[in-house]
């Protein structure tokens, strides 16, 4: 197990080589110019030139990759081209951010997709199994963007029951210790920033985990219906056994093998879909960070953050492998 580890985060490089690669290039071929980003449109063309020299624009494409990357290797991604600060240090900040976020919507679609699930394979055919599926479908249909306008216009406009911005209230004040609001706050023992932290995350959580949570709960129900037709859930149930131990002790585990793998999957998509609800919701996380960089063609943040997303892509279907084993002693690596 130790050596495939091994092999795998050295297969890491390649993908990630090759992923630097191709986001370079597609920065630097879509049109706009990061100089007049910064200077505004009415900057001297002395001043503009004089910048774009200063920053080694004019250099060709492959000698500022190899600038780029040499730097990469030793853990620096440049500086950003508006606000020359350090790549690293800005990600640094706004990571926990959109970790946190990720977290509780993973948490989120985990929880309810394997609930609904395990509800309507146990109770096949019935109102359960066809309300679990109804909701299943209802959040694959619905858009990342639409179901988030929809969330924050009735509890947060019509109800105003929960805030639809930022990660904490103004009037609330919270040491940071981990970025992460949550952590900190129970760390602190500030239960009034816990909970206003947690109010906050509710409705981008829900839009960022809905589409996942109904694929998890489509993919639970499936597995789960192939499962407790085995023979060794018939022995089980012969047995004697309560259906509760059946259910959740023998038939759940090996079910979850390939909920796990959608698990995997649904990291990536999280993280893709963070760039949407973290605009929808004002989140100040790498997110709503990517797409300012964008707008403003500031290259070293736009690669900056797609290299952390893909790295932590890649490791976590690394750690979904790892745990193949634990859920199935008869999975071996060599």
């Amino acid at each position: 197990m130790t050596s495939y580890i091994a092999r795998r985060l050295v297969a890491i490089l390649p993908v990630l080589l090759g992923i630097s690669i191709i986001v370079f290039l597609i920065m630097h071929l879509i049109p706009g110019d990061p100089v007049l980003v910064m200077l505004g449109e009415k900057a001297s063309p002395e001043r503009a030139e004089e910048l774009r020299r200063a920053l080694g624009l004019y250099d060709p494409l492959h000698v500022q990759y190899g600038r780029f990357l040499l730097r990469a290797l030793q853990g620096d991604l440049g500086r950003s081209i508006r606000t020359q600060e350090m790549v690293t240090r800005e990600i640094a900040v706004r990571f926990p951010a959109t970790l946190e976020l990720t977290m509780c919507a993973l948490f989120l679609a985990v929880a309810t997709g394997v609930l609904f699930g395990v509800i309507a394979a146990v109770r096949q055919y019935s109102v359960w199994d066809n309300l679990s599926m109804v909701v299943a479908v209802a959040g694959v249909s619905m858009p990342v963007f639409w179901l988030g306008l929809m969330l924050i216009f009735l509890f947060g406009v019509a109800l105003t029951w929960l805030p639809i911005s930022a990660r904490l209230s103004v009037e609330v004040h919270l040491a940071r210790i981990t970025g992460l609001h949550l952590v900190d706050a129970l760390l602190t023992g500030n239960a009034a920033a816990f909970w206003d932290a947690l109010r906050h995350l509710v409705l981008p959580s829900v839009a960022l985990g809905a589409i996942q949570m109904a694929i998890i709960a489509r993919m639970t129900r499936s597995s789960m219906l192939e499962v407790i037709r085995q023979d060794y859930i018939r022995t089980a149930r012969s047995k004697g056994l309560a259906e509760r131990v059946v259910i959740y002790k023998h038939a759940l585990k090996n079910a979850l093998i390939p909920v796990v793998t959608v698990v995997g999957l649904t990291v990536g998509r999280l993280l893709g879909g963070a760039v949407l609800t973290e605009t929808i919701f004002s989140w100040p996380g790498l997110g709503k960070f990517a797409v300012d960089a964008i707008y403003a063609r500031d290259y070293p943040q736009v690669q900056g953050v797609v290299l952390l997303i893909a790295a932590g892509f890649v490791l976590v279907n690394l750690l979904v492998d790892v745990i193949y084993v634990f859920l199935d002693p008869r999975i071996r690596y060599q």
